[in-house]
């Protein structure tokens, strides 16, 4: 249902693009299976005709995604309101990708996922001839120095992967928008979630998640989402994503927007875990450095201020002595799970330069600062003095 008043973030993630089911009156969204629907006449149905293109759950989930970050796209225009859902967060950045025409110019954070640095030096750099720059973005003015006439994309992560750098998005949208105004602005919002931040509101034009992180929730189900608050880029979207096909299935659909009715309570819970465990981090003995935008040490924390209702459930920390002290210390934990991932109810720790972004070469790990005493911290859900004590265990 499309309501004629503003809702904020914590009811959205109830109600936000959701209508009672008119059929049956189910209040929550069904799970439709069908691959494909019976039409009247060859051409006329009632809207839909292939699973692909059409699916009445993912609908749900998708108008849900767009209502979260504000799209302001209304259903006439287009059906799921700007929000699309992919089977992966990878295939949802691999699509946006695929709005850019071959041999473009793309400027990209330099600190990033490793599967997104992958599937941009790998992949679509030598499959669309794409010129890349990464710069640390961090320093907005940077951006005017890079930028050409043959821009057509921006990516940005922020807070980053694993380094939790900042960037001005509202600086970086002003300045891009001088340049080229039809330049795609692309935020990937994964670390914070739209609970704690919404670039389209600050000057951007689409917004990535990865969902299997905090929008499910849950570490039980893959998913990509994309929100634009731009109708041609949304006609473009879902043309590439009819044709390519990597859309997420009616079940997946229905897990993830399960998990984001209890998103709000969650982050509220993430925010407050990771605050108290990065301040009690930063006095320990043997952490050399604790990284989290909402200590005061942190170099951006000031625009993390301006820009976020809340600093997430990330920490990275940087342990004293090397990869022998920061094994021992992995091995050890008990409620912590040494897994990849992050953004769940349980808390996860994993070490980035042997787990998610060994796929970046030394080289520019070291350049990024991603070393072998780097340890990040996902912070869920469970009573945070419990966490703090495994912490302290773990660090005996």
């Amino acid at each position: 249902m499309q309501h004629d008043f503003e809702m904020k973030p914590a009811t959205k993630v109830i109600h936000g693009g959701q209508e009672i089911e008119a059929t049956t009156g189910a209040v929550m969204p069904p799970i439709f299976t069908s691959t494909t629907y019976a039409q009247e006449s060859p051409g006329v149905h009632k809207g839909m005709d292939y699973i692909r293109a059409h699916n009445p759950t993912r609908y749900a989930l998708e108008r849900m995604m767009a209502n979260l970050e504000n799209s302001g796209i209304s259903r006439d225009v287009d059906v799921s309101e700007g929000g699309f859902a992919f089977s992966s967060g990878c295939a949802a950045t691999g699509s946006l990708f695929d709005l850019v025409p071959a041999g473009s110019h793309v400027i990209a954070m330099d600190d990033l996922y490793g599967g997104t640095h992958r599937l941009l030096t790998q992949v679509r750099q030598p499959s669309q001839n794409l010129k890349l720059s990464y710069i640390d973005l961090t320093n907005a003015e940077r951006l005017a120095e890079t930028m050409t006439g043959e821009t057509r994309l921006v990516w940005v992560e922020t807070p980053t992967n694993p380094n939790l750098k900042i960037a001005d998005l509202a600086r970086i949208a002003e300045i891009a928008r001088k340049k080229n105004p039809d330049v795609i602005l692309a935020c990937d919002n994964t670390f914070a979630s739209p609970i704690n931040q919404r670039p389209l509101e600050l000057g951007f034009n689409v917004v990535m998640h990865s969902a299997t992180k905090y929008l499910g929730g849950h570490s039980d189900v893959l998913a990509g989402i994309l929100v634009t608050n731009k109708p041609e880029l949304a006609e473009r979207i879902r043309f590439v994503q009819k044709s390519l096909g990597a859309v997420l299935g009616p079940f997946d659909s229905y897990l993830l927007l399960r998990g984001i009715k209890t998103l709000a309570i969650r982050v509220e819970r993430h925010n407050e875990s990771s605050l108290k465990i990065a301040h009690w981090l930063e006095k320990h003995p043997k952490i050399e450095r604790v990284v989290h935008p909402g200590l005061k040490s942190h170099p951006q924390h000031e625009i993390a201020k301006k820009q976020m209702d809340g600093f997430g459930g990330m920490i990275t920390m940087f342990i004293k002595g090397g990869l022998d002290e920061a094994r021992r210390m992995l091995e050890r934990v008990q409620i912590f799970a040494l897994a990849e991932s992050l953004g769940g109810v349980e808390s996860l720790i994993e070490h980035p330069a042997i787990m998610t972004h060994s796929s970046i070469s030394a080289k520019q790990r070291a350049d990024l600062g991603i070393s072998d005493t780097l340890i990040r911290l996902s912070v869920g859900i469970e009573d945070v003095d419990d966490l703090i004590g495994d912490l302290e265990r773990a660090l005996k």
